[in-house]
Parts: structure tokens; sequence; C-alpha cells
């Protein structure tokens, strides 16, 4: 029996088991067995061979538009960067990933427009793990949806779910120290609604006979599980509905009504037409928003300020950690900082490398010669 065969045994057996206080463990042994499993079948897949699909990283922070065929990720592309992604209204137009480069706020932002998903995906139909590979590097994803397709959402959301990426979620709390002897002992500073049991049959399906795991949160088995696998990421995420040119005004209630079935706010949610070019200054200002950047702008010696190319950081980013970010020997010449902007409590404030920066920072580095 090979490796896809055994996993669907396992999927099969978990999804035939009713979930109770008395399966409770036995579930849990499963699930730990098919993470091992798929994330072994994952290594086989990417030390096989074949093109796949690998984009090299550039700018200061990578996008992934995400959806089915023909919403309109090529078009949208096309529409805010200099790529020239083939569209159509036919599916499979884009057979490979295109980057291309989105400027917005002095920033440099690479969108990937990844191939149509198709339902199946994550288990490898439609090359689908090479395209969702591809989505793992990314530091934001955009689901796309059709205004008439709502429903492709959910449908999204666990094919990266079953290629191990967590969508809008904080990894788990949780930490496990192997031991030489002593068995299985479990802190908590939560209230657990799973028991002991089910908990240490977890960590044994993972290999741990002697381990200290400490739980700073409330776990389910699946936050426990993910915890102990190294192969999760976590990937924030926005959603925009394209194609509203084509829906009368009175359907939107209908759209509305059906994104907020699938927890989603219509107000956080961005419509837009990338054919007409409709909503898309709105979508920059939350792609720029949800990746959490700031500007920071350098005084260089004798030049002044320049404000035409920003130094553009994560926010919570320090001196240090810009200095780090422009290279070269700046590292071991800085003697202090002087900042005006957003974090300083007065022009010019000398600052160490420990100060946090802040959006429209101005910074003077001052260096030994």
């Amino acid at each position: 029996m090979g490796l896809e065969d055994e996993i669907e045994e396992i999927e099969d057996e978990i999804a035939n088991t009713p979930y109770n206080k008395s399966t409770e463990a036995h579930i849990g042994r499963l699930k730990s067995k098919l993470a091992e499993k798929k994330e072994k079948l994952e290594n086989q897949s990417s030390s096989g061979g074949g093109t796949g699909y690998s984009v090299e990283k550039h700018g200061d922070a990578t996008v992934a538009l995400v959806g089915f065929p023909s919403v309109g990720k090529s078009s949208l592309l096309n529409s805010l960067t200099n790529a020239e992604s083939e569209t159509g209204s036919y599916e499979f137009t884009t057979l490979d990933v295109n980057p291309g480069m989105l400027n917005h706020r002095g920033a440099n932002i690479q969108m990937l427009d990844v191939p149509g998903l198709i339902e199946g995906a994550a288990t490898g139909k439609g090359d689908g793990q090479q395209v969702l590979a591809v989505v793992r590097n990314a530091d934001l994803i955009i689901f796309m949806l059709s205004v008439f397709e709502i429903d492709q959402y959910e449908r999204l959301q666990e094919e990266l779910y079953d290629i191990n990426i967590r969508v809008d979620q904080e990894p788990p709390r949780v930490t496990v120290r192997p031991k030489i002897k002593d068995g299985i002992k479990i802190t908590s500073s939560a209230d657990q609604d799973l028991d002991e049991e089910t908990i240490s049959d977890v960590l044994r399906e993972h290999g741990y006979v002697n381990a200290v795991l400490n739980l700073q949160e409330k776990v389910t088995i699946d936050r426990l599980i993910d915890g102990l696998m190294k192969n999760r990421e976590y990937i924030p995420s926005i959603t925009c509905v394209n194609k509203v040119d084509l829906i009368d005004p009175d359907y939107k209630e209908t759209v509305d009504e059906q994104l907020r079935e699938r927890d989603l706010d219509p107000e956080d949610v961005t419509f837009i037409s990338a054919e007409k070019e409709k909503g898309l200054d709105v979508l920059k200002d939350r792609i720029w928003e949800n990746l959490g950047l700031i500007r920071v702008y350098m005084e260089k010696p004798g030049r002044g300020i320049d404000w035409e190319e920003p130094l553009v950081v994560e926010r919570g980013t320090t001196v240090d950690e810009a200095i780090e970010k422009l290279g070269g020997e700046m590292q071991e010449r800085f003697r202090f900082a002087r900042v005006t902007g957003p974090s300083a409590t007065h022009d010019q404030q000398q600052v160490g490398k420990d100060h946090v920066l802040e959006d429209e920072d101005v910074l003077k580095l001052i260096l030994r010669r």
C-alpha cells in the first residue's frame, strides 16, 4: 500500500468515527498519524524532481493571488503591476506563476498570479501541490472570488489547509522539550478540554516518549498537532470580490449575505472590477496595511532627506534592524541615530539601536569615521 492509499484510509476512518469523549484519544492518534504521513509524502514530492513552480522572491514583500480558474487574477495582476499575464474567459489561461511588481507608498510588492486552483489541488490534481508550494512563501494571500461564486471561499480555504497553510492564524503557543527519562509531563496555563491521556497519545505518535509539554493556550487536537509539526505556514489574508461591474446594485445585498454566512464582514472585503480597474486604490491600501509595512526616510549626509525612495521595513522594526537591511559596514561604525517623526518625542531625538521606528519616521545615522 502506497502513502497516498494509507492517507486515504486514515482520512476515511477519521470521517467515519463519531467524535466524542470516548473516541477523542483514538481520533487524536489518527490525526497525528495522518500529519506524519502527509509530511512524508510532501518530502517525497519535493525531492522527486519535475519542473514545479518556482518564483524567486523580490521586493519588500510577496503577495499571492489565489483563486479558482477564470476569476480574473491575470487581469488584476496586469492592472496593478507591470506584468503581462495572458487573460481569457476560459479555464487555465495561466499555466505558470506570473510575477509582477506593484509599487505603492514607496514599497515594491511582488504580486504572484498563481495558476487557477482546482478542487483536490492539495492532493496533487492539476499540479496543485507545486502551485500551492508557491503560496507557502508568500507574506500575504489575496483570496480572489467571482461575485457570482462566493461559495469558492470555503473550498480555497480547505485546499490551503490541506497543504499545511494556516490562514489568518497565529502559531499555537505550544512548546515541547524532550527529556531522557520520566515519561511525558504536561503543564498548561489554560484550562484544557482535552484530557492528559489524549494529549500524551498525540505526543507519542509524534515520537515523544519522554518530554515536557507546555501549553500556553486552550488547544484542540488540530492545534496541538500544528504546534508539534514544523511544516506549517501562518499567513494573513484579505479577500476581494471581482466582476462587480456585471451585477445590478440590488444584487449587492445578496452577495453581502453570502459573505456573512462565511464569517466575512462585507466592510472588510474589497469589491473590484479588474477589467474596468475599479476599486483598485482601496485594494492597494489594504494590501499595504495587511503586510504591516512602514516607510523610513533616510537623511543622508550632505544630501538631505531622500523622500523618493524610503527604506521599507516591517512594523515594529528597530534602528538596529533597519541598519541590518541597509547593509554595509554601518553596524560596526554606528554611534547613535537621530529620529524625527511619529516615534520620536521631539525632532532630532537621539536614540540607540533598540529604538522602534514608525511609519514615515526620518532617520539619520551618526557613524564613526
